[in-house]
C-alpha cells in the first residue's frame, strides 16, 4: 500500500527530500537555544559580564534565524510535496477508473469513487505533509533533547524517559481503537455522496413526486451518522490531551523540585535547570506532536487503503499481445456463447445461455423481449463491454477478444439504455462520436437520427449549451441527440438500446427510414419495446429467460412464435403490448 501511494509522489521527490532536512535543520538550532540559554546565566549574568551575555545573545539571535528561515522552507517545500501528491493521485485514480471495464465498475458505486478522488486523497495529502515535518520533527527534538538533558543530567533526564513511555503506551493502546473507527467513517462518507448525488442528479423527480422531506431526512441521517462516528473518535483522542498535560506538569514539578535540591547541593546551576525545563518542554510537545501525527496517520490509512484498491485494480478486458486492428464488416456470429456476471460461472448464474445466430453484415435485427431477458447485456457483449464466460463471440469473422478494444468500438457504436449527454454545446456532444467531425458532417448526422428538426429551433442551433446530463433538454431530444453522436463514428455495427422509446413514431418512422437509405451497409440491432420499432428489420430475435425464443421475419414470427404474436396482437389491438412498461432493463 506505502509503495502504491508512495510511486505517486514522483516529480516532488526534491521537495519531500527537502522537507525533512530543512525540519532537521530547525530542530538543531532549536535544541542549542535553550543550552546557550543557560551559558548566559551561569557564565553572563552570576559574573556580570555584558559581553558575554551580549555574544551569545547575538548567536542566538542568529540560531534563532537560521531555524525560522528552515521552517518557512520546510512548510513551503512540505506543501509542495503534499500538493503534488495529491494532484498525481487524484490523475492516476482517474486514469486508472477510464482503464475499467463495465465489470470493474460494477465492484464501485460512483459515490465511492467519488469520495477516494476527493476526500480520501485530501486525507493522504494531510497526512503525508505532518510526516514529512512533524513526523521528522517531533522524532528528532525528542531524541536530541532527551540526549541534552542526559548530559546535563542523567538523573533527572530519567524523568523523561518514564514519562515517555508512560505516553507511548497510552498512545499505543488508543490509537488502534481509533482506526477501526476511522475505517467505518469512511463507508458512511459514500453513503452521505451517495445521498447529494442522487438528490442532485435526480431533482426535478424529487419535486414532481414532492419528496424533498424524506431527501432532507435521508441526507441529515447519513450525515449524522458521520457526526455520531466523529464524536466517538473524538471522545477517545481527547483522552490523549489531558493524560499528556498531566505528565507535562508531573515532569515540570518534579524536574523543579528535585533540580532545586540539586542546585543546593551543588551538583546542577541555576542555568542547567532552565535548560532541562526548557528540554523538559520540547520533549513533551514532541510526543503530543507524535501524537497528532499518529492519528492523523491512522486517519489516513483507511484512505490510502481505498485509493489503493482504485489503483491496483487490474481491467477485466485488456488487449491481447498482437490485436487485430482493422475490423473488416458488420457480420456478427455468436457461437455456443453463454455469459455471466462477475466471478460467477456456474449454468445457474448465467443471464444468457448457449446463444447461436448468425447476422450479416449490413443487416438491420430487431431485439424483443420481456424485463430480465438479457436483451442489454447480449449487445453489451458485442462491443466487448463485458467478455463472455462461455463460447464466443465474432465480429467481422474474428473472435472481439482478438481485437484492438479501441478498434473495435469505434466500429461498434452503442447507444446505451440510459441516455447520457455532457455540459458543453451541441457541436461538442456530438463531436464525442468523431472529435475531427466537420459542421457538415454533424450536421449529417443530426438530420438522420431527426435531431435537426428541433435544434434549428434553438436560438443558438448547435452551438445551444446542453446542462450537465442533458436536463435542459427532453428525453426524445436527448436520444436523438444520443443517435446523431453514435452515427458520427460511422461504424460497422451500430447498436440501439430502447433508444426511441422517448419519441413519438412517427419520428421513430423517419429514423429508421434515414437508417435503411443513408446507411445500407451498416449493421444495425435494434432493442424496442414497441413492434412497429422493429417489424421492418430483416429478422427479429425474441429472447426469453437468457435463450433465444424465436428467430426470423416479422412475418416468420407471428406465423411460428407465441411470444411474439402474443405482444403483437396486444399492441395492435390497444393493449399497452410493451414486454416493460418501465422501458427499463436488467
Amino acid at each position: 500500500m506505502l509503495k502504491t501511494i508512495l510511486g505517486q509522489v514522483k516529480q516532488y521527490k526534491l521537495a519531500a527530500i527537502l522537507t525533512p532536512l530543512f525540519m532537521l535543520l530547525e530542530v538543531a538550532m532549536e535544541m542549542i537555544i535553550p543550552r546557550m540559554m543557560g551559558y548566559i546565566v551561569d557564565n553572563g549574568v552570576y559574573a556580570s559580564d555584558m559581553n558575554y551575555i551580549l555574544r551569545e545573545g547575538a548567536l542566538m539571535v542568529v540560531a534563532a534565524g537560521i531555524g525560522l528561515f528552515a521552517g518557512v522552507m520546510g512548510g513551503k517545500y512540505g506543501a509542495m510535496a503534499s500538493a503534488g501528491l495529491a494532484r498525481n493521485l487524484r490523475d492516476a485514480q482517474f486514469k486508472k477508473i477510464q482503464t475499467y471495464s463495465f465489470g470493474n465498475i460494477d465492484k464501485y458505486s460512483s459515490s465511492s469513487l467519488i469520495t477516494r478522488l476527493t476526500t480520501d486523497v485530501t486525507n493522504v495529502q494531510n497526512a503525508f505533509q505532518m510526516s514529512l515535518r512533524m513526523g521528522t520533527r517531533a522524532p528528532a527534538s525528542l531524541i536530541v533533547a532527551m540526549i541534552m538533558a542526559a548530559i546535563i543530567s542523567p538523573k533527572l533526564a530519567r524523568i523523561y524517559l518514564v514519562a515517555v513511555i508512560f505516553l507511548a503506551i497510552m498512545i499505543m493502546i488508543l490509537l488502534p481503537v481509533a482506526r477501526k473507527m476511522f475505517d467505518q467513517v469512511f463507508k458512511k462518507y459514500d453513503a452521505l455522496n451517495e445521498s447529494v448525488q442522487e438528490n442532485v442528479t435526480n431533482v426535478r423527480v424529487v419535486k414532481a413526486y414532492v419528496r424533498e422531506q424524506n431527501e432532507k431526512d435521508k441526507f441529515k441521517f447519513a450525515s449524522g451518522n458521520i457526526y455520531n462516528m466523529f464524536i466517538r473518535i473524538e471522545r477517545i483522542m481527547a483522552a490523549v490531551m489531558p493524560i499528556m498535560m498531566g505528565t507535562v506538569y508531573t515532569c515540570i514539578l518534579l524536574i523543579s523540585w528535585n533540580g532545586a535540591k540539586e542546585i543546593i547541593y551543588g551538583d546542577m546551576t541555576t542555568g542547567d535547570l532552565m535548560s532541562m525545563l526548557t528540554y523538559c518542554m520540547n520533549i513533551l510537545m514532541s510526543l503530543m506532536m507524535l501524537a497528532m501525527v499518529f492519528i492523523m496517520i491512522t486517519m489516513s490509512v483507511a484512505s490510502m487503503q481505498r485509493i489503493t484498491e482504485v489503483l491496483t485494480e487490474e481491467p477485466s478486458i485488456k488487449n491481447p499481445e498482437n490485436p487485430v486492428m482493422e475490423v473488416k464488416d458488420g457480420s456478427i456470429d455468436f457461437e455456443h456463447m453463454s455469459f455471466a456476471y462477475g466471478e460467477a460461472k456456474n449454468e445457474d448464474s448465467y443471464v444468457l445461455n448457449d446463444i447461436n445466430l448468425h447476422i450479416n453484415s449490413g443487416e438491420t435485427i430487431g431485439i424483443l423481449g420481456g424485463t430480465g431477458s438479457s436483451k442489454t447485456s447480449l449487445v453489451n457483449l458485442i462491443s466487448r463491454l463485458y467478455d463472455v464466460s462461455r463460447g464466443s463471440i465474432k465480429v467481422g469473422g474474428v473472435d472481439v477478444r482478438e481485437y484492438d478494444v479501441k478498434t473495435l468500438r469505434d466500429e461498434v457504436s452503442v447507444v446505451l439504455q440510459k441516455n447520457v449527454l455532457f455540459s458543453g454545446t451541441i457541436f461538442e456532444n456530438l463531436r464525442w462520436g468523431d472529435k475531427n467531425a466537420t459542421d457538415e458532417e454533424v450536421h449529417h448526422a443530426a438530420k438522420l437520427a431527426c435531431a435537426d428538426e428541433f435544434i434549428d429551433r434553438f436560438p443558438d442551433g448547435y452551438n445551444t449549451y446542453i446542462e450537465q446530463g442533458g436536463t435542459n433538454v427532453s428525453g426524445g431530444q436527448r436520444q436523438r441527440l444520443c443517435i446523431a453522436r453514435a452515427l458520427l463514428k460511422k461504424p460497422k455495427i451500430l447498436i440501439l438500446d430502447d433508444s426511441t422509446s422517448a419519441v413519438d413514431t412517427a419520428t421513430d418512422a423517419k429514423i429508421r427510414k434515414a437508417f435503411r437509405e443513408e446507411i445500407p451497409g451498416t449493421t444495425k440491432l435494434i432493442i424496442a419495446q414497441r413492434i412497429s420499432s422493429v417489424q421492418d428489420a430483416d429478422r427479429i430475435i425474441v429472447l426469453d429467460d437468457g435463450r433465444i425464443n424465436g428467430f426470423g421475419t416479422h412475418e416468420e414470427l407471428l406465423a411460428n412464435n407465441e411470444i411474439y404474436r402474443d405482444v403483437y396482437e396486444s399492441q395492435t389491438g390497444g393493449g399497452s403490448g410493451d414486454f416493460d412498461e418501465k422501458g427499463d432493463e436488467e
